[in-house]
């Protein structure tokens, strides 16, 4: 079991955290947890659970990941290579292409790429095995509809092959078909395309279903981006339990496993050594109590301890489950920009909620500065005080997707290199080469894991600290 990932992260944070470990555990062993406001705790985790609750939703209505980017077989096809059975030519170049055919020409390692980390209605697992997962749909003037993946009947490219109630599932994403005299009834799809489309000055990707030769519109979800980023108010809502949403609830779930048996273990074992979970565990909050908080929040740092190891450790276990290639993992959670603006507005909240007045004189008026001078200055303090969320936005979102991404295009050199296949030599050198390169990015993501985790909280911290900063030599 040396080998193993508990020795590996044991070996690596236990020795980086041992000074604050003996310090800590060894000179104070009859209270492992002396500084922290258990009420505190209770009202902070209690936030953050309806917070979380709150993510679900938003995570779905803030989702620009509808299934917009495609493998290459949505995009190549050889001129003199017939479309399948799904339509004639003339329905082809109506719809567009069939987003199902086999992968002819280049093989696009990019498009793959980012079409697997896009979040999904059906968690797949193999072939056409997937974890179907409930759906809660609803559409102004019709009503909700409770069902899950599998009334879609999809295959092993996520789509459906029937409709329900005029909703189908393209590539794991449920639209909804613009035809509502097709809702009555259970609807047999042939096939799926799709096409880039001009409306309103931007290119959109506009898909349709085939249903008895004829080609029928789709609708994506709806998001509440108003078009900045996804494709804005639609016909329909999805509150469904996504890929994401599952993960973070595994997450949730596996979080309060380990601390409810390491609060056990401590009671059990009170003024003995730590051991087992525990020893894990530990340091980790101590080197968030006493490397981060106290540092840059100062005195008042105990009632904000409750929200940093919730966000530190939320973080981190949606990081890890993450870099699992199989189920339940590959999720790329913290990878979706709707998780972590939901994450950085409620630092940003939080820090709005403890700004004194000291502050808001730094921000809006500065003292002893000249009058001509805080003209030019307001509005750039006012500009950094909403970049602030900012920064913890894009951070963390784009570490996370890069690192599946790059991963991704390793593991395509394979079909790169055996062209799509048809190459057995090529294959074999795309193996060669990708192995190596993966095994490296998959222990940079495992850093980086960790790395994230801490510069979120790290850096809430400090806008906790700036917010709660007293005037030089007044005593708190």
């Amino acid at each position: 079991m040396a080998g193993s990932p508990y020795f590996f992260l044991k070996n690596t944070f236990v020795g980086f955290f041992k000074r604050k470990w003996d310090r800590t555990f060894v000179l104070d062993l009859k209270n492992p947890f002396p500084t922290v406001d258990m009420t505190a705790i209770r009202k902070y985790w209690f936030a953050f659970i309806i917070s979380g609750i709150s993510l679900t939703a938003f995570a779905q209505h803030g989702e620009p990941e509808q299934p917009q980017q495609q493998a290459t077989e949505q995009h190549e096809q050889s001129a003199d290579n017939p479309h399948g059975d799904v339509a004639d030519s003339a329905t082809h170049g109506t719809c567009g292409h069939p987003i199902d055919e086999e992968t002819v020409g280049e093989y696009n390692a990019g498009d793959v790429a980012v079409h697997h980390i896009a979040d999904a209605n059906a968690v797949h697992i193999f072939g056409d095995l997937y974890l179907h997962l409930p759906c809660f749909l609803y559409a102004p003037g019709h009503g909700w509809t409770v069902t899950t993946t599998s009334a879609f009947n999809p295959h092993h490219h996520g789509s459906g092959e029937v409709s329900k109630d005029g909703y189908v599932l393209v590539h794991g994403s449920v639209l909804r078909l613009k035809d509502e005299a097709l809702f009555s009834a259970e609807q047999k799809i042939d096939g799926y395309t799709h096409k880039e489309v001009i409306v309103d000055g931007k290119t959109i990707t506009a898909y349709a279903a085939l249903i008895n030769g004829a080609c029928e519109p789709l609708d994506p979800k709806s998001s509440l981006d108003g078009g900045l980023i996804g494709g804005g108010i639609t016909s329909f809502y999805d509150f469904s339990i996504t890929r994401n949403v599952f993960t973070m609830l595994l997450t949730c779930f596996l979080l309060f496993i380990a601390f409810r048996a390491a609060a056990t273990a401590a009671k059990r074992t009170e003024g003995k050594a730590p051991k087992g979970l525990q020893n894990f565990l530990e340091p980790f909050y101590t080197f968030i109590r006493d490397d981060v908080a106290k540092p840059a929040i100062g005195p008042k740092y105990e009632k904000y301890m409750p929200f940093l190891l919730s966000a530190f450790f939320f973080i981190l276990g949606l990081n890890l489950i993450g870099q699992i290639p199989f189920f339940p993992g590959s999720a790329n959670v913290t990878g979706n920009i709707s998780i972590t603006i939901v994450l950085a507005m409620m630092t940003f909240v939080l820090m709005l909620l403890s700004s004194n007045k000291h502050f808001w004189e730094h921000v809006l008026w500065m003292p002893g500065v000249p009058g001509w001078v805080k003209i030019v200055l307001t509005p750039v303090e006012i500009l950094g005080l909403f970049l602030k969320p900012f920064t913890l936005i894009l951070r963390l979102f784009a570490n996370i997707t890069a690192g599946h991404i790059v991963i991704m295009c390793f593991v395509g050199l394979i079909f790169i290199f055996g062209k799509a296949g048809t190459s057995m030599g090529g294959s074999i050198a795309g193996i060669l080469a990708a192995t190596p390169l993966t095994l490296f990015m998959m222990a940079l993501e495992l850093l980086v894991a960790f790395l994230q985790a801490f510069i979120f909280v790290m850096l809430s911290a400090t806008y906790f600290g700036m917010a709660l900063e007293e005037p030089h030599g007044d005593k708190h």
